[in-house]
């Protein structure tokens, strides 16, 4: 599955008293990139939910390599590493998109949970999710 990155371009608000993009907005980002991934692969957040399917974010984490600047658009690019039907985590890099540079890297784990808290097997339970998820890994190549 060929998918888009996602494109932010950077606002006042998020900058910090240097005058560069505070840390915390990172992660917001990887947010943002996730919620499209979804919707790019056929299942946004909101069908998700209305499925009863909820995807809580059980670990983060950013590394910064180069600081971005108020007016700066930066391409975020979310890839599926891993799924296995209860649990998933999402890669992110993030560039800057008029020279390339990188900006960060990240990653979040996800599980999948009911409405009231308990574990979901989106294998078991949700076939049809369980199929995009699976068409949105990439592709392995063959040795």
């Amino acid at each position: 599955m060929k998918l888009k990155a996602y494109e932010h371009k950077t606002q006042y608000y998020e900058t910090d008293q240097m005058g560069i993009i505070h840390h915390s907005n990172y992660i917001r980002w990887f947010e943002e990139a996730r919620t499209d991934l979804l919707r790019q692969m056929g299942i946004g957040y909101e069908e998700m939910e209305a499925r009863g399917i909820l995807s809580p974010v059980l670990y983060v984490t950013c590394e910064y390599r180069s600081m971005t600047r108020f007016g700066d658009t930066v391409l975020i690019i979310p890839i599926l590493k891993s799924y296995n039907g209860v649990k998933m985590t999402i890669e992110y890099s993030v560039t800057d998109k008029e020279t390339g540079e990188l900006r960060c890297v990240g990653e979040t784990r996800h599980c999948f949970l009911s409405r009231d808290g308990k574990p979901v097997s989106l294998k078991r339970s949700y076939l049809e999710v369980d199929k995009m998820f699976k068409g949105a890994l990439p592709q392995q190549e063959e040795e």
